[in-house]
């Protein structure tokens, strides 16, 4: 950190999206906690693969155990959340120093996924899926 003082109140805030799903994240100096809805985030992604993408940010910015992090996150399903997380943390850890944007890009954690459900359209049975045609 480049001869900044963070004090134990100051915080850092981003928003994260994903699909439907959107996450406020706050991060500050701390012990590396990370609670998500005012849960242990290791409570909503039980799996080793899940706690391993969140803690990414951290990792490669190698700040992993020296910020908190509260995340609120609503809308969508376990999937977007957990990549709301990631995108929100990462986003509060460039406002920390300017010059964890690179590594964290180069990463691919900078980008925000705009894949999202398609719409369901009159007539069709789904987005696409169309009724059967019948010749006669």
């Amino acid at each position: 950190m480049e001869n900044k003082e963070l004090k134990k109140d100051k915080y850092f805030q981003a928003t994260g999206r994903r699909k439907r799903a959107t996450a406020t994240v706050r991060i500050f100096p701390g012990k590396g906690e990370i609670k998500v809805n005012s849960k242990p985030a290791g409570e909503i992604f039980p799996s080793q693969l899940e706690q391993a993408t969140y803690q990414e940010p951290f990792k490669i910015t190698e700040t992993s155990g020296k910020f908190d992090a509260t995340a609120t996150i609503s809308g969508g399903g376990k999937s977007g959340w957990l990549g709301a997380l990631v995108l929100g943390i990462s986003r509060a850890l460039v406002k920390v120093e300017d010059k964890n944007r690179k590594t964290l890009r180069d990463a691919g954690l900078m980008t925000r996924d705009p894949r999202e459900k398609e719409r369901k359209k009159y007539f069709l049975k789904k987005a696409r899926k169309r009724p059967q045609y019948s010749k006669r």
